[in-house]
């Protein structure tokens, strides 16, 4: 997997509406593999998140194209792929959800395109590691 390296922290802006803690911050990771929004929301789906479209994160009111309802967590499509925003830092459970994510991803862009060359799922299985492990068959 590659290295997640989180980005320059943007600062909220006081105002005189609200108090930010300046201890929040939205952290912005580049270059995911993540490309198409078909993959991504049904990887959100697969581990049992709900998603909605055009949504705001967190006291800081930045908007996302997708974002894991309840929490702070959201997607950009950048040039060629889609940026994660979160708020509050690169957390061990956020780090937890970007791979698990990821694997996600990937099982969906895997199953999509071999699905689309003719190729059915004859078996799957998880392995201790956490691998998953496809078993596949194309009929003549």
């Amino acid at each position: 997997m590659e290295r997640i390296r989180a980005i320059r922290p943007i600062r909220a802006i006081r105002d005189k509406k609200s108090e930010v803690n300046d201890m929040s911050q939205i952290v912005r990771i580049r270059k995911t593999h993540m490309v198409e929004r078909e993959y991504l929301t049904g990887a959100l789906e697969d581990l049992g998140y709900q998603w909605q479209e055009n949504a705001r994160l967190g006291l800081f009111g930045r908007r996302v194209d997708i974002k894991i309802r309840g929490m702070n967590v959201g997607f950009n499509k950048a040039a060629s792929a889609y940026d994660i925003v979160m708020v509050g830092g690169l957390s061990a459970k956020n780090r937890d959800l970007l791979q698990a994510l990821t694997q996600r991803y990937a099982y969906q862009a895997a199953r999509a395109k071999l699905e689309a060359q003719g190729f059915s799922l004859a078996s799957e299985e998880v392995r201790e590691d956490g691998r998953i492990h496809l078993t596949l068959r194309r009929m003549a």
